[in-house]
């Protein structure tokens, strides 16, 4: 068969460009290898709790996530964060510390010394300084706050929401809008003033009812018979009208252009023999493997009061658990009545070798550890893991010049674009808004080439 643009991936990233393409006439055909679509956006139902196997939340800070909760006729069961969020939990070696999320938390709370809470507060009045090349975030955050607030909060933070190590991801890949506050107002803390935020950032996370899968689902009801699952690619080659995909069924798709929404080890497989420096650019990322290990309880045996996001562990808590989510605080629904849920993860750049231990050792792992932290008496309700070969991306040194090789395919390889968390950032609200601008520029080449295909009235869904 042949289309105006085959879609390779039905993750998040995939699904959302075909769907723009879609929705400005293109015919579209998307190839899952698997069985399912939604890649790691998946929410699993556990009799009565809620488990998400990877992103648990939409920061509609980023207009793209509203944007497409709106356009798929999604947004009116948007839910926010639950009222009991009220503090965020950091643990070191001291244990956890529960810090107000007013801006202000880390002023008032003894978490960091008081040499720390001085420095950060005089970071209004360091002066900045020029961009240095792949500066990392641990680098930057002691620059500009002082060494205590780099080691005590950016190394956490790398490890909740990336899983990786501050002293190795880059700072303009992984927090560009540090570097641009520093630049715009010489000050990160003088830039976030001026900006005039709400008090609680936290509270611009949400979800749907029935979890993040909820996006893929929609996205793939409405595509209908454009989407194809259990569709392995294994070959794609050119030919003078375009590219030509071949599937592991002995299948063959034309394709007027090309979109590879997968993950960066098999972008680096699947255009080596068209574009050899795309492809060591793509396999060049790394992505180690990380375990999500959800774990239920009856709520009387759990002495702590579970009344924030979760916690994040600095890299001296010893702990192979770079964070862990109260889940059941942060949305309803995600626990039955009188239980709760916690999810916990494991992996990444901390404990890549314990990501890849059984399920039940890992859980097993898990339920210890939580058991110490939050005073957790007897065995799970519920226990469950979803482990991850390959996990989130980290934009290591070098990171800009791979994107940029990567972003620069169409130029070498007509036709062939690429998108996904592996090149600005990791988060659904981020995906959702680069699928859009790969399909803009998917458009744009068809429309110079002249290459539009009438659409036949039974393409499917919607």
């Amino acid at each position: 068969m042949t289309v105006d643009v085959a879609v390779i991936g039905g993750g998040i990233s995939g699904l959302a460009t075909a769907h723009d393409l879609a929705g400005r006439g293109r015919e579209v055909l998307v190839l899952e290898r698997q069985a399912a679509t939604g890649g790691k956006a998946r929410s699993l139902e556990l009799g009565g709790f809620l488990m998400e196997c990877g992103p648990s939340t939409i920061n509609t800070a980023v207009p793209a996530a509203l944007a497409a909760a709106r356009d798929l006729g999604l947004e009116a069961t948007l839910i926010g964060l639950g009222a009991g969020v009220r503090r965020r939990y950091l643990l070191d070696e001291r244990g956890l510390a529960g810090i107000s999320v007013h801006p202000f938390g880390f002023l008032t709370s003894s978490y960091l010394p008081v040499g720390a809470r001085l420095s950060l507060l005089a970071e209004a009045l360091r002066p900045p300084r020029p961009p240095r090349p792949d500066e990392t975030v641990h680098d930057f955050a002691a620059r500009r706050f002082g060494e205590g607030v780099a080691r005590g909060l950016f190394d956490p933070l790398c490890a909740g929401i990336f899983m990786g190590d501050a002293r190795r991801l880059t700072v303009a890949d992984t927090f560009p809008r540090l570097p641009a506050m520093e630049r715009a107002h010489g000050s990160v803390i003088r830039a976030a003033l001026a900006a005039r935020r709400g008090s609680e950032p936290g509270r611009r996370l949400v979800s749907w009812p029935g979890g993040l899968g909820t996006l893929p689902r929609r996205l793939q009801g409405l595509l209908g018979a454009r989407v194809r699952t259990g569709a392995a690619v294994r070959r794609i080659g050119r030919t003078r009208e375009g590219l030509r995909i071949e599937l592991g069924d002995g299948g063959v798709v034309a394709a007027r252009a090309v979109v590879l929404a997968v993950q960066p080890h098999v972008a680096a497989q699947l255009v080596e023999p068209l574009d050899p420096a795309a492809a060591a650019a793509a396999g060049a990322i790394e992505a180690p493997p990380a375990t999500v290990v959800f774990l239920g309880y009856r709520r009387e045996q759990v002495g702590h009061p579970l009344d924030g996001l979760g916690f994040l562990a600095t890299s001296g808590a010893g702990t192979p658990i770079s964070g862990a989510q109260f889940a059941s605080t942060m949305f309803p629904g995600r626990a039955p009545a009188g239980h709760v849920a916690i999810a916990c993860y494991i992996g990444g750049a901390r404990s890549a070798d314990a990501a890849c231990l059984p399920a039940p050792a890992l859980e097993a792992l898990a339920h210890e550890e939580l058991g110490r932290l939050l005073g957790i008496t007897g065995p799970p309700a519920i226990a469950r893991s979803q482990h991850w070969s390959r996990g989130l991306p980290h934009y290591t040194a070098g990171h800009g010049g791979r994107r940029r090789c990567l972003e620069t395919t169409p130029a070498r390889t007509p036709g062939l674009f690429l998108t996904g968390n592996f090149l600005h950032g990791v988060s659904v609200g981020h995906c959702l808004a680069l699928a859009r601008g790969t399909a803009g520029e998917v458009e744009a080449y068809l429309a110079a080439a002249g290459r539009h295909l009438p659409q036949p009235a039974a393409a499917g869904g919607g």
